[in-house]
């Protein structure tokens, strides 16, 4: 009897990775193992842990159709981990954790649905950074930021194009205005 309670150590602790808009909408989401092998199975999941969750503000974990999921939201946006429910909470928080933060870093801090938009192909990089088919490769966020390669703001101003160095400026002008 005690065989049954007893587990082999797994790696694996990552069944899915999701950032959701504030009306429950995908904008990143990465499944890894057979636990949601189609797409309409991963939305129907996805929509459910939505509309559970959004009742649930001030949480950040929760046990859900016999999966743990830690969360957390930000203005517009909710991001998920999903584990299995014998996962270690602590693990899959700090994982979280790390994502946000790293997206909070790629956006200078400005983490908003358009912003997220608009840097789509950095967060995707710190997704698979940050996970690999469901195994946890890295906890410290300005670590995995690091291995991301530099924004167009930290590219020397000779090796940008007008349109950049123009946008540059731009964020520039609105950011001064701002905190005066």
């Amino acid at each position: 009897r005690f065989a049954n309670y007893c587990m082999e150590p797994s790696l694996y602790t990552i069944k899915a990775i999701l950032i959701l808009d504030g009306d429950g909408n995908r904008i990143v989401s990465k499944y890894y193992g057979d636990s949601f092998p189609t797409q309409k199975s991963q939305m129907a999941f996805e929509n459910r842990l939505f509309t559970k969750t959004k009742k649930l503000p001030n949480s950040e974990i929760i046990l859900f159709e016999g999966n743990t999921c830690v969360y957390k939201n930000n203005v517009d946006l909710y991001f998920y981990l999903i584990g299995e429910s014998y996962e270690n909470e602590l693990m899959l928080v700090s994982a979280l954790n790390c994502l946000y933060e790293s997206v909070s870093q790629i956006l200078r801090k400005n983490v908003e649905k358009k912003q997220v938009m608009e840097y789509l192909d950095m967060i995707f990089l710190a997704v698979d950074e940050l996970c690999d088919e469901g195994i946890i490769m890295e906890s410290d966020a300005m670590s995995l930021v690091s291995r991301l390669g530099p924004r167009m703001e930290d590219v020397p101003l000779g090796e940008q194009t007008v349109s950049q160095v123009i946008q540059t400026a731009k964020e520039q002008l609105k950011w001064s205005n701002l905190i005066k």
